[in-house]
């Protein structure tokens, strides 16, 4: 599934409209004066990765940010990628194990993981994650992420 990005008509054929010009039918974010883009989490589609997984995914022009929900048990395998990453812990906790160090990251706290160090993820007790990407994830933008498939 390949998630759109801003300007690409996420918000309606012409997403920089002010607000309260925006048609009645948008449904998945407003824009705001200049150029601000809201998001409601409640409105942006569920994309169930594996039985234990499902994210949902926002684009940006400089960064992605994934809200994820794991259940317990569920692994994200070792990768690495370009991106810097912070995850934020809604609810849950989960274990790291970034470049041979193991951090468990509980709600209300964050952990920032350097590019391109490796690391994995293993799901303690079911769990919500914000994930902030910087640059945005091209790999996503392109569909490579069957590592999350499995």
């Amino acid at each position: 599934m390949r998630f759109p990005t801003i300007g690409s008509g996420w918000c309606g054929p012409n997403p920089t409209i002010p607000i309260e010009l925006a048609p009645p039918d948008r449904d998945r974010c407003d824009t705001i004066r200049a150029g601000m883009d809201h998001y409601t989490w409640s409105q942006i589609p569920h994309e169930q990765m594996n039985d234990l997984l499902s994210r949902q995914v926002i684009h940006t022009e400089t960064m992605t940010i994934c809200r994820l929900r794991l259940r317990k048990g569920a692994v994200v395998p070792m990768h690495q990628h370009p991106n810097e990453q912070v995850t934020t812990m809604e609810s849950g906790s989960l274990r790291f194990v970034v470049a041979g160090e193991e951090v468990v990251v509980r709600a209300g706290e964050s952990l920032r993981i350097p590019p391109n160090a490796p690391h994995m993820v293993e799901t303690l007790e079911d769990s919500v994650a914000l994930d902030l990407f910087a640059p945005p994830r091209q790999d996503w933008i392109s569909g490579d992420d069957a590592y999350l498939r499995k």
